[in-house]
């Protein structure tokens, strides 16, 4: 078991985690899904936690890839920016801020071209293979 400990927290390993985080994060803010998706694996499982509660969550890459493509259309302009990353035995946490400009009237009351601004945390989960396999986004 030490010895797996010490493989998955070895520099080779957390500077691929490293690469894929941000490589992700790029792909998100220039509103590019398939490169978003290059480093999932096909079960991923994404979350999405709003004030503590979980408000999405689907499986496997064919239904992230459909949201990642239907959210393109919610915002004229869109920026996550990585504050600090915390790597752990299999997941690696981002904190990050994050703004938006809408591009359509929600029914939460925001309106086209409002701003929205805030910061939050993203959770990634590694499998073996070194593919993401879990995605928690926490606002």
């Amino acid at each position: 078991m030490e010895n797996q400990l010490a493989k998955l927290m070895s520099a080779s390993v957390l500077n691929g985690r490293t690469e894929k985080i941000f490589k992700y994060v790029e792909a998100y803010n220039q509103m590019d899904a398939e490169n978003m998706i290059a480093d999932f694996s096909d079960d991923i499982i994404f979350q999405n936690v709003m004030n503590g509660e979980k408000s999405m969550e689907l499986k496997g890459i064919a239904e992230f890839k459909k949201l990642a493509i239907e959210a393109l259309s919610y915002f004229s302009e869109r920026e996550q920016v990585i504050e600090s990353k915390t790597h752990n035995y299999s997941t690696t946490d981002i904190s990050i801020t994050y703004r938006a400009i809408a591009a359509m009237d929600f029914p939460n009351g925001l309106k086209q071209v409002d701003e929205i601004k805030l910061q939050g945390k993203s959770i990634f989960e590694f499998s073996e293979d070194g593919k993401i396999s879990r995605l928690t986004d926490i606002a």
